[in-house]
């Protein structure tokens, strides 16, 4: 069974990147830690991208793609992804298609990958970069633009991520899979959700029971949207305060731990509640002891600005040998088949707009009792997106975090 990127890595998330190469560690990668945006501009600038203030990253005259009508490279296409995030199967079919050899070196974290493409020790053709450090890998110069000729599949993904705010025009990136952040919880300890399921979370009737994702920014976001809608990218220090008492008011009530084992702490009993991604809710019954029903697991979305989505990407470096066979594999993961194949190997939902809940519960993607935990064209133009924090922010974050979890 596979899992999301995030629940691979060593550290709290794929957002402790923002220690090592973030907006408090640009120099690493020659780049002021400054926002800016803006066509065809030569400044080295990371721009903070919102869903109101939208970013056309820069091109430079210096790194231009790949003209128009070229045939693919052939040897090797040398691929820099998670472990386990691309079904074997597909990197076989595009093999043979395209008598070419697929080579994946995978990372664990985004600081990993990033410093792996910086280092210009492998020449990589893809990466799978996320929204929160896009900006920073085009001001380092580290990826290339992309040649839409070539891209002929972007047609089939969501419309909110055919021209994100965060890439206006899709100019080096295009999506990849998608997720939620809910609540997994056992059905047969819960039969009713509270009115306000957040709330779950404080009720001591759970106590030792209870689990957030050990990633500071789902963790202090999800306290922030438990009074209604909040900015979960927020910088505001009394916010984040506020977000932090109450993180530690949790841990007096619940004794609540951190932990990133959704699927199997849900499925065994360990855990009651647990903070959890979609896909990881999807994929629990394939833990459950043998005989236990399915329906012991739920799943609560909120829908709306009170809920958090998320996108994994493609990119192609700036050192790419393989630019255009690199176009056709990007091209290829966004055909409807071969999401469809990479989802059954996966788990995770593709970014593709023909997945719509009634289609993938009639298939049998996903139960029809954890229909919440499928990803709508609407979730994502409604939902929040964990992005890139001011280098102030990001620090009260991490220390309302710190604090938090020495007490636990």
């Amino acid at each position: 069974m596979t899992f999301h990127p995030r629940e691979r890595t060593a550290d709290t998330g794929r957002r402790a990147l923002l220690r090592g190469v973030g907006l408090l560690a640009l120099g690493a990668l020659g780049v002021p830690a400054c926002s800016g945006s803006g066509k065809n501009s030569r400044a080295s600038t990371v721009a903070l991208a919102r869903p109101d203030h939208p970013v056309t990253l820069p091109t430079f005259s210096s790194l231009q793609p790949v003209e128009n009508g070229l045939s693919p490279e052939v040897g090797t296409l040398k691929v820099l992804n998670y472990a386990d995030y691309v079904s074997p199967e597909i990197v076989r079919r595009f093999g043979k298609e395209y008598g070419v050899t697929v080579e994946i070196t995978t990372f664990s974290t985004m600081t990993e990958a990033l410093s792996k493409l910086r280092s210009g020790s492998a020449d990589y053709d893809v990466v799978f970069p996320t929204p929160d450090i896009i900006s920073r890998a085009v001001a380092g110069r580290l990826v290339q633009p992309l040649n839409h000729s070539y891209l002929g599949n972007l047609k089939n993904v969501l419309p909110a991520l055919q021209d994100p705010f965060y890439d206006k025009g899709s100019r080096y990136t295009v999506p990849y899979n998608v997720y939620s952040t809910g609540i997994g919880y056992r059905t047969d300890r819960i039969p009713e959700l509270p009115d306000n399921p957040y709330d779950l979370f404080w009720d001591s009737s759970y106590r030792g029971k209870v689990y957030v994702i050990d990633d500071y920014r789902e963790a202090l976001g999800m306290v922030m949207l438990r009074s209604g809608p909040a900015d979960v990218n927020t910088d505001d220090a009394a916010t984040i305060q506020a977000a932090a008492d109450s993180l530690s008011a949790m841990l007096r009530a619940v004794r609540v731990k951190v932990g990133n084992q959704a699927p199997q702490f849900i499925s065994d009993g360990s855990a009651t509640v647990h903070q959890a991604w979609n896909g990881d809710m999807i994929a629990s019954p394939s833990y459950l002891p043998k005989g236990v029903s399915p329906d012991v697991i739920g799943y609560w979305y909120p829908g709306g600005n009170q809920g958090v989505v998320g996108s994994d990407m493609m990119a192609i470096p700036a050192a790419a040998r393989h630019p255009v066979l690199a176009h056709h594999f990007l091209n290829y993961l966004l055909d409807t088949k071969m999401a469809l194949l990479n989802m059954k190997w996966i788990g995770y939902q593709p970014a593709q707009k023909t997945f719509t809940p009634q289609r993938m519960v009639t298939e049998g993607l996903v139960p029809a009792h954890l229909r919440s935990a499928i990803i709508t064209a609407e979730d994502f133009e409604k939902g929040q997106q964990l992005l890139v924090l001011s280098p102030g922010g990001e620090s009260r974050w991490q220390d309302a975090w710190a604090s938090f979890k020495a007490g636990t």
